[in-house]
């Protein structure tokens, strides 16, 4: 990897050492801020890396304070609050995939159409996308809210946990259209390079979940007390708003780069058979790679509440750290379907090791922080004892995996920016699957290391997905990928 990024850094004038976007720092935080008019197909990488991803780093960012808000709230309710919040969660990690997998081939096929520089095709690409994801969430939010009692039990959860969680459960698996419309319309403006609007429409969804949710769970002023069902309420309210913003954005042109007129609004059969193509293996990918967090939680409901809500607090952390570098890695996808539709393979692998670099130095200092700080930061979410240690283990042992993931995430996003999801689909499958889940199981229960050792398992999974994945981006199959 190190020769790979040494070339990345000093082969060809657009290429730029990992300092180089200090240069006009704050200047270009103020344009990505502002929506830049930048072609990504040219000019500095470092510097339009710069400024696709500081606005997808915040909207990543308020996303993972979000995530770490809700559970501090729910928290207050006690352990079996928490456990309904990771048990739903963790079932809610298919919707997730399924919303993702729609957004990678959205993200992928609009990219190219700008990069060729056919924002029409663009548009009609965006709007296939929204059609094939309204048909998705309401088939899966008729059965959400019909089976959900049955897949907390399937979970483990306990009566309490069931009497507790049924109603939070309907409403948050009914609720899925606002979750896969969400990451749909932002997925759209971040493949056109438009991310600012994205970021933007995060912010606000986020902003009114955080501010309703104690309100509605512990009756704040007018608001009746509900509970954790109160925290579900807020999130859907919050999402809702979000995706109706986004959607009007995209509608009435406030968009630099995309925007859907009347003369796209109808079912273009050959994209859409593209789209489900791209979007079936994207959504495959995430399901397997997502998937593995429910087989890993139903381990750990084995050993009891107070291990599940520890895990529940920290897994809410790492994805506090996960989410900004998430955003980064979404920049290196947008460059390379950009630069592939320009016909400029050998920039959007510059980019990507580029990036690579970035979100390691980020992830580094976070993983560092996290085992230093990781009972500190864990009680200001609980004091309970039974909570505390699991989810100080949670935090210190993943986070020791950080500094190779932060690669693995870039290069499977440059995978699926470029349209090859078929990749990062077979290497979620090896490793998630058939490497991590046994090696969990084995570890925690075989071994008897009990729950580190399923926290141990996904440390060594995310080192084992960096590796392997940047070794298979070298081979550079994925430049002649068709979209």
């Amino acid at each position: 990897m190190s020769s790979e990024l040494s070339e990345a850094l000093h082969t060809s004038g657009t290429a730029v050492a990992p300092t180089a976007p200090t240069e006009g720092f704050w200047s270009g935080v103020r344009e990505a801020l502002r929506g830049s008019h930048r072609d990504y197909t040219e000019g500095p990488i470092g510097r339009a890396i710069l400024i696709l991803a500081v606005p997808m780093v915040l909207e990543m960012v308020m996303e993972s304070v979000f995530a770490v808000c809700d559970v501090f709230f729910v928290s207050r309710l006690g352990a079996d609050a928490v456990a309904t919040v990771g048990l739903t969660e963790s079932m809610l990690t298919i919707i997730y995939a399924l919303a993702m997998g729609l957004a990678i081939g959205a993200t992928a096929m609009v990219a190219r159409r700008i990069g060729e520089r056919n924002p029409d095709a663009a548009a009609r690409a965006a709007v296939q996308a929204i059609v094939l994801g309204a048909i998705v969430a309401a088939m899966l939010g008729a059965l959400g809210l019909f089976f959900a009692p049955q897949l907390l039990a399937a979970m483990g959860a306990s009566s309490s946990v069931l009497a507790t969680g049924t109603t939070y459960a309907r409403i948050m698996y009914g609720g899925n259209a606002t979750i896969v419309l969400l990451f749909l319309v932002n997925a759209i403006f971040r493949g056109a390079g438009d991310a600012a609007i994205a970021m933007r429409v995060l912010w606000l969804a986020n902003a009114i979940n955080i501010a309703l949710g104690p309100c509605l769970i512990f009756g704040l002023g007018p608001f009746p007390a509900l509970g954790v069902k109160g925290a579900a309420i807020a999130t859907n309210i919050g999402r809702a708003t979000g995706a109706l913003f986004a959607m009007s954005r995209l509608l009435r042109g406030r968009s630099k780069r995309i925007s859907i007129r009347a003369r796209h609004l109808r079912i273009d059969l050959p994209v859409m058979v593209r789209l489900i193509r791209l979007s079936a293996s994207g959504a495959l990918q995430m399901i397997i790679g997502t998937a593995s967090w429910i087989g890993l939680i139903r381990i750990l409901s084995t050993f009891g509440s107070g291990v599940l809500a520890g895990y529940t607090i920290g897994i809410r952390l790492v994805i506090f750290a996960l989410l900004p570098s998430a955003g980064l890695s979404n920049a290196a996808a947008t460059m390379v379907g950009q630069a592939l539709g320009a016909k400029k393979p050998a920039r959007a692998e510059r980019a990507v090791w580029i990036a690579g670099f970035y979100n390691m130095c980020f992830l580094g200092v976070v993983g560092l922080l996290f085992v230093l700080l990781a009972e500190p930061v864990a009680r200001i979410f609980t004091t309970d004892p039974a909570v505390v240690p699991n989810a100080v283990d949670t935090l210190r042992i993943i986070a020791l995996g950080f500094l190779f993931y932060a690669y693995g995430m870039v290069v499977s996003a440059a995978f699926n920016g470029a349209g090859d999801t078929m990749t990062p689909t077979i290497l979620n499958v090896l490793i998630f699957w058939m490497w991590e889940i046994p090696l969990a199981y084995v570890l925690a229960k075989v071994l008897g290391f009990g729950p580190r050792g399923v926290y141990v398992a996904v440390s060594v999974a995310f080192s084992t997905l960096a590796v392997v994945s940047s070794a298979l981006f070298r081979r550079g199959k994925w430049k002649a990928r068709a979209v």
